[in-house]
């Protein structure tokens, strides 16, 4: 028998999705093991639905071509699953988790290895139970399982009578996960994972077991989340949605993934019912197409994050922006003044005709904020790029955003500086401690953006750079300490924080509402704006962090202190001033 041939690479997902077409590009590999397993599946009750009816009986296609294809990849003579992880993203209320209990009550079946594990994996206890509920209703409501299977309600567990194998339902949040050697594991809600610490590492722990155990399978399952993709989360869908487009050849793994096509997200198709069947594959059963419409009119009418948050959860639109009730204005306007054209700093600067800096410093536990805004030579619109830098010390503090802060690290937007200009001893015998001088990293890589900026003659004369005068006593010391600055008297200069900063948060507002503000679409950029929260202080506006600790705003600060000049309609001095220091960058 010649060996199957395929590719998990879907590139017509999007005439496939809109045809109501399968998303799975091949037949099963092996179609006797598919077979034998649907005919399991199949036979499967669902608790929750009138009737006790089968799978079989009310299931739409798509959930049949996805239960192929993860047991139809099994290989019988050698032993071995030649598709070995699967992701399912998918609208809510899509009967996600029970078709999750049914693939691993079918593993359960259909596993030959004696005393077996097999995990289900969910963030919480509540999610834990959404999959186990229904698992335990398929095997009482058959008498042929329930003298199969034993199910041990209080430690979620179901167990068979002949193979001694386990399925057990893990909650991150109470269980252990280290040292399991599950054959096959289905990871439930995926997106929540992305928001706890050490995700990365739980997932590799339990997944651990697949290397000595080649008939195995992982199995993600997920709606989108209802904040901006982060961590492990992101790190899959980006992988998966990479391999269905074809930029990465991975036969190992499979993406069933209802999302909407770029130009339907564009000109928001999701909001016509008539497409709700998109990301709704089960629409017409689980999914009632007239509650759907109530609610997402409702939502529209409230807009704010109740709208993100449902276009998120029961349309799978991905969220950019976390809009609260709190949120700065600007927030509604960040993602549309996105510009693909604009690709980085290089870009900004070619196409500038003058820059301001703005720059907010923290403490450690805080960003190093920096914003470059420049405006447009020909559009005469404000161009924003930014960056940040934290010290390892944030990572540990603040372990509820590591893995979203180590994604920005993985973009370039954020630099993870080296431990440096710290005391370090009293080696010399007396009472005086020895310092290194050695500005850090944080502070070097500023000034150094800086003065590549000024040998570009982009700089105003005087007031380029604006500073939150508190904490950067560093800074200032570093920049006008180098020979590029040593005449320039003027070129930084302190902005007043809190409620003197409202020009520039209500004028950056306007002319995001109004497209005179482009950016870089920088995902760091989007997070901060996001965390942004308005206070009023008398008539005037505030910005301050929507969550103390956690959510960081450094470099959306960093811009309000760029805005504060060029609101002054600066000029640049132009090349020519400081060609003859050798500074000038072409």
């Amino acid at each position: 028998m010649k060996p199957p041939v395929w590719s998990t690479a879907c590139v017509d997902w999007r005439e496939r999705i809109i045809d109501r077409r399968s998303l799975v590009p091949f037949a099963p590999l092996f179609p006797d093991e598919a077979e034998a397993s649907l005919a399991v599946f199949k036979s499967l009750r669902i608790i929750d639905l009138p009737g006790h009816p089968t799978f079989g009986e009310v299931s739409e296609p798509f959930v049949f071509d996805f239960v192929a294809a993860i047991f139809g990849a099994y290989d019988a003579s050698t032993g071995r699953r030649l598709i070995r992880e699967f992701m399912l993203l998918i609208s809510k209320k899509n009967s996600k988790s029970t078709i999750a209990a049914g693939i691993m009550i079918t593993a359960l079946i259909r596993n030959w290895r004696y005393a077996a594990e097999l995990l289900v994996l969910a963030p919480t206890k509540e999610v834990a139970n959404n999959v186990f509920t229904p698992a335990v209703g398929m095997v009482h409501l058959d008498p042929k399982l329930s003298n199969l299977l034993h199910v041990v309600e209080n430690q979620r567990t179901i167990k068979h009578r002949v193979t001694k194998a386990e399925m057990k339902v893990v909650a991150a949040d109470s269980d252990i996960v280290s040292g399991k050697k599950a054959a096959f594991v289905l990871v439930e809600e995926l997106w929540l994972f992305g928001k706890k610490p050490n995700a990365k590492n739980m997932l590799m722990e339990a997944t651990g077991g697949l290397v000595s155990r080649p008939e195995g399978f992982v199995v993600y399952l997920s709606t989108h989340s209802d904040e901006t993709p982060a961590g492990v989360f992101k790190e899959k869908l980006g992988k998966f949605r990479a391999i269905r487009d074809g930029l990465i050849v991975d036969r190992r793994k499979l993406g069933m993934l209802y999302e909407w096509p770029e130009d339907m997200l564009e000109s928001e198709a999701y909001l016509d019912p008539k497409n709700f069947y998109v990301t709704n594959p089960n629409i017409g059963r689980s999914v009632d197409e007239e509650w759907l419409e109530e609610n997402l009119a409702e939502a529209v009418r409230d807009e704010g994050e109740g709208l993100q948050v449902f276009l998120a959860k029961h349309l799978n639109v991905e969220i950019g922006l976390r809009l609260s009730g709190t949120r700065w204005r600007g927030a509604d306007h960040w993602e549309k003044a996105r510009s693909t054209s604009l690709t980085g700093l290089d870009e900004l600067l070619n196409r500038a005709e003058v820059v301001t800096i703005g720059i907010d410093g923290g403490g450690l536990d805080d960003m190093f904020g920096l914003v470059v805004m420049g405006r447009c030579a020909t559009t005469k619109r404000w161009m924003i790029w930014a960056k940040a830098w934290i010290f390892p010390s944030v990572l540990k503090l603040r372990k509820e955003i590591a893995d979203r802060l180590q994604d920005f690290i993985a973009d370039g937007d954020l630099v993870l500086c080296e431990e440096g200009g710290r005391v370090d001893s009293q080696e010399d015998g007396d009472d005086d401690l020895d310092v290194d001088d050695e500005p850090n990293q944080d502070i070097r890589e500023v000034a150094d953006i800086i003065e590549m900026i000024e040998g570009r003659g982009l700089l105003p004369k005087e007031y380029a750079v604006g500073v939150d005068p508190a904490g950067i006593t560093d800074l200032i010391d570093e920049v006008m300490g180098r020979e590029a600055f040593k005449d320039r008297e003027r070129l930084m200069v302190p902005i007043s924080q809190g409620w003197r900063l409202n020009p520039d948060i209500k004028g950056s507002e306007r002319k995001l509402k109004h497209g005179k503000i482009i950016h870089c679409g920088q995902p760091l950029m989007g997070w901060c704006v996001s965390n942004a929260k308005a206070e009023q202080r008398g008539n005037a506006v505030s910005i301050t962090k929507e969550k103390a600790g956690t959510a960081k705003i450094d470099p959306v600060i960093a811009m309000f202190n760029a805005h504060h000049l060029m609101a002054r309609n600066p000029m640049a001095e132009g090349p020519s001033v400081y060609a003859g220091r050798g500074l000038l960058v072409m």
